[in-house]
């Protein structure tokens, strides 16, 4: 299959540039940079975005995630490979990346709000 537009070509874009703005405002939050990837390469999965899942494995690879956790991560809640800390991190992913869905419901906050600060969940999300 072809893909239906060469992301690739854009990234000095406008709209790119925002979001790499964006995403430093993020990386400065706070939270792990591993946990940060953990998340993108779990919303790349629920999307199916094959551009985003090569790109975010390879930099979660280069900041020295295991093998074994990036293939493990679309069944996270069934390993012991992960953080309490990470689990609510992708608890988070998945609630919002679903959001028409799940409409984030208040166990799920709580849950999540246990191991992040306010202002971390406004990063995460």
């Amino acid at each position: 299959m072809t893909p239906r537009i060469q992301v690739g070509n854009y990234m000095s874009s406008g709209p790119m540039r925002t979001m790499l703005a964006l995403q430093k405002e993020v990386e400065a939050s706070g939270i792990e940079h591993t946990t940060l990837e953990l998340m993108k390469i779990r919303a790349s999965q629920i999307n199916g975005c094959a551009y985003c899942n090569d790109m975010h494995t390879k930099h979660a690879r280069a900041m020295g995630e295991t093998e074994q956790r990036i293939y493990a991560l679309n069944a996270w809640r069934e390993t012991g490979f992960f953080t309490d800390r990470e689990r609510a991190a992708l608890e988070w992913t998945e609630t919002v990346t679903r959001i028409g869905d799940t409409h984030v419901p208040d166990e799920v906050f709580e849950r999540v709000r246990r191991h992040f600060s306010e202002a971390e969940l406004v990063a995460l999300t």
